[in-house]
């Protein structure tokens, strides 16, 4: 048997994680690495103490029709992300990496094209982590350098989504 790359284990951590997400709509989950060890998880939910959108049924964003990446204001849920960043100290992560895999509710595929949100980027920017692997399929994914994220801000102009 063919040992499994260490970044698509990382991910398929995340995917795990990612099962006990609450929301209706996506199900993502995060995991940040530092020196080959996990940091930290996270994955979508209200916040603690909150029901959650599958304890009562609705989404706000789905019943508004909402676009995926806009109007996160109106989400019950803490992103996968933050809720990563929150549960660990930021010396741990400062030069870490975080992985994160999305899967639709509907079908159970991978999101398409999936990205932090623009408050998440923000969030990971000032966490000091470095670089996010976002996966795309069972095998493959994206890597970004954070100080992408920096250089081109999106918020400069406007940008609505990911």
């Amino acid at each position: 048997m063919e040992r499994r790359d260490k970044h698509n284990y990382y991910l398929d951590l995340a995917e795990i994680v990612s099962q006990r997400s609450t929301c209706l709509r996506r199900r993502y989950g995060a995991v940040i690495v530092k020196n080959d060890e996990v940091i930290s998880t996270g994955y979508v939910g209200a916040p603690r103490g909150r029901k959650n959108c599958s304890d009562i049924g609705e989404c706000i964003r789905q019943k508004m029709q909402i676009p995926r990446g806009e109007r996160y204001e109106l989400c019950r849920s803490v992103h996968a992300e933050v809720n990563a960043i929150i549960s660990a100290s930021r010396d741990k992560m400062i030069g870490s990496s975080l992985y994160l895999t999305g899967l639709e509710m509907e079908d159970g595929s991978y999101i398409k094209n999936a990205s932090s949100c623009s408050m998440c980027k923000r969030t990971i920017i000032n966490a000091g982590i470095e670089t996010v692997y976002i996966r795309d399929d069972k095998d493959h994914f994206r890597v970004i350098s954070v100080s992408d994220w920096v250089k081109n801000d999106e918020s400069l102009e406007g940008k609505f989504g990911y």
